[in-house]
């Protein structure tokens, strides 16, 4: 789950799809700098080798399908039939994009924060996971469910004034989100975000236990209980 916290109020909650357990959501302390709507995703280079190099080798059609685009180091388009793909088992000399649009990984919208992971808040396009009780199904980015929510109480409280709203901003990105534009919306004032792992938490007055997806709890156990 995601909540937005202000002072000690739970302003929005909201299910989120976190990483599987071989592509982990790492635990990270940021702030979220920018809101992007209807983004490209540019692949990690993980998932370029473990993913996409494998399924071009298949077929190259393959990115076509997935809506990605295939760049040289200059920006120009190639043909991935043209390209000899058992040259490369690690790694490729090309950029992989997927462009913007209802069909994109990201879904409309990306909340952009500093972190070594190249992961980020997102939207998506399989919402109907939200509806699985086990929702670590990414490759490490976390898919909101309320991402509307969220922009509008980020963008909301985004103001120079102090006890501003900034209903021009939320209208512009409502705006940008009808007419599918790619924008990016710097935030005068970065948001907190702060990527825990928790598996039993105490909720009105009992203990909650969550499924250990991650392994952490059997590590401990291994760690501070082994030897009784």
């Amino acid at each position: 789950y995601m909540e937005v916290v202000d002072g000690n109020e739970v302003k929005i909650s909201s299910k989120v799809i976190s990483g599987k357990p071989k592509t982990r959501t790492p635990l990270l302390t940021s702030a979220v700098s920018s809101i992007i709507t209807y983004p490209q995703w540019v692949p990690p280079p993980s998932i370029v080798q473990k993913e996409i190099l494998p399924a071009v080798k298949r077929n190259p059609g393959y990115l076509a399908k997935k809506g990605f685009s295939l760049l040289d180091k200059d920006g120009n388009e190639v043909d991935p039939y043209t390209v000899d793909w058992s040259k490369y088992s690690k790694g490729i000399p090309y950029k992989v994009v997927q462009g913007s649009g209802d069909a994109n990984a990201l879904g409309i919208i990306k909340f952009v924060f500093d972190n070594k992971y190249s992961v980020y808040l997102h939207d998506t396009n399989q919402r109907y996971l939200f509806s699985n009780a086990m929702r670590s199904l990414s490759h490490g980015c976390v898919r909101v469910q309320e991402w509307d929510k969220l922009a509008w109480y980020i963008l909301g409280s985004d103001s120079s004034l102090a006890g501003g709203r900034n209903t021009v901003r939320i209208d512009s990105v409502k705006s940008w989100l009808r007419t599918k534009q790619k924008k990016t919306v710097p935030l005068r004032n970065k948001v907190p975000v702060f990527i825990r792992y928790i598996t039993c938490e105490g909720v009105k007055g009992n203990v909650v236990f969550y499924d250990d997806v991650y392994g952490e709890d059997k590590f401990l156990r291994q760690r501070f209980f082994g030897d009784k």
